[in-house]
């Protein structure tokens, strides 16, 4: 009877005991799948900038290379355009206010609004033209949103060089106007050299999209909504407080001692110094960006990618052809010019 109690007592304790560490594994099975499903959920953080500027410069982006230090700008000139249009090889997309395209535009352009441009053309079938050309007033809203649809893939896609002023010159007022005060700030162009920042991650983005090209379609979606507005500064508002800018000077090295430069700007060279291997993260993330160069149309496409990439950029408007012209066409720079003007014919069925 002894044994049999004992025997009893023996098994329960043994029992409890298996209990126990059954009990100790399922606890430490739960604390393994916590902090294991805490680790999947950090793994799956998205440093979204980071993640968009690799795909871009990758061969897997949309142009299967990187188009920023390759292919930038793109842009056709007014000859190029009236030619190819005269044999149905262009398809053009005037993305200037409805009643200025009334006004007058080029025969055969359909008029769509810079928020709608990527859906306009998402919807063609553009196996039989050559080009797509984006005109504008300038060339500078056309560079930027070239630049987005180029992006995105539509290697088609090219800004008209001075935009419409180059087509006639009943729509040259702009660049007119820009180079008529363009050498407002001549004798405040400075030779001394300023050092790029210091290397800092890259901006915050917060799509909650994770690989690159869905990223990059939200970035798209909302830069296009937003218009070229919040992604341009006048030559003036620069000037009036230039240290609140990083400036970028958006030229060949040689060019940023000769002809000179604005104060405290920094001289990047295109198609080299804006990528991951390079310089991109010596732009700063705590400021706005001012982007210039020759004429504000390669600026205007420069700054449609760094936007994407979350930058504060702005392309400075009319490029240094609003600031130091004589100087340009002294040094045989790239500046608009009557013999830019070609007096094409155009269309103007709302013209009174």
């Amino acid at each position: 009877m002894q044994n049999t109690i004992e025997s009893n007592m023996f098994n329960t304790i043994k029992i409890t005991t298996m209990l126990k560490l059954r009990f100790y594994f399922l606890s430490i099975l739960f604390l393994a799948f916590v902090v294991t499903s805490c680790d999947k959920d950090e793994e799956i953080v998205v440093a979204e900038s980071q993640v968009l500027a690799e795909y871009l410069e990758s061969t897997n982006s949309p142009l299967m290379k990187d188009y920023v230090n390759t292919d930038m700008p793109a842009i056709m000139s007014a000859s190029d355009l009236k030619t190819l249009n005269e044999t149905n090889q262009v398809y053009i997309i005037d993305i200037r206010a409805a009643v200025d395209f009334d006004k007058g535009h080029i025969k055969n352009a359909h008029n769509v609004t810079l928020a709608g441009i990527l859906a306009h053309i998402e919807g063609l079938d553009l196996s039989t033209y050559t080009k797509v050309a984006i005109v504008c007033y300038s060339g500078q809203t056309a560079g930027y949103a070239t630049s987005l649809l180029r992006l995105m893939g539509y290697e088609k896609a090219f800004a008209l060089k001075w935009g419409m002023s180059s087509w006639n010159s009943a729509f040259a007022a702009g660049w007119n106007g820009a180079i008529a005060a363009g050498n407002t700030y001549s004798t405040q162009f400075v030779s001394t050299t300023t050092d790029k920042g210091a290397m800092v991650e890259l901006p915050v983005l917060a799509t909650g999209k994770v690989t690159g090209q869905e990223i990059l379609e939200a970035r798209v979606a909302d830069l296009l909504t937003a218009g070229f507005d919040p992604a341009k500064v006048t030559s003036q508002t620069l000037f009036t407080n230039l240290s609140s800018y990083y400036i970028v000077n958006y030229w060949p090295a040689a060019q940023y001692t000769d002809p000179g430069h604005i104060p405290g700007a920094i001289q990047y060279t295109p198609k080299e110094s804006i990528k991951l291997a390079a310089d991109l993260k010596t732009l700063p993330t705590d400021k706005p960006i001012a982007v210039y160069c020759y004429t504000g149309q390669t600026s205007a496409a420069l700054v449609a990618y760094l936007r994407l990439l979350g930058y504060d950029a702005k392309s400075v408007l009319y490029g240094t052809n609003g600031m130091i012209y004589d100087k340009m066409v002294e040094k045989s720079m790239t500046a608009f010019k009557p013999a830019e003007i070609m007096g094409y014919e155009y269309e103007a069925p709302g013209a009174k």
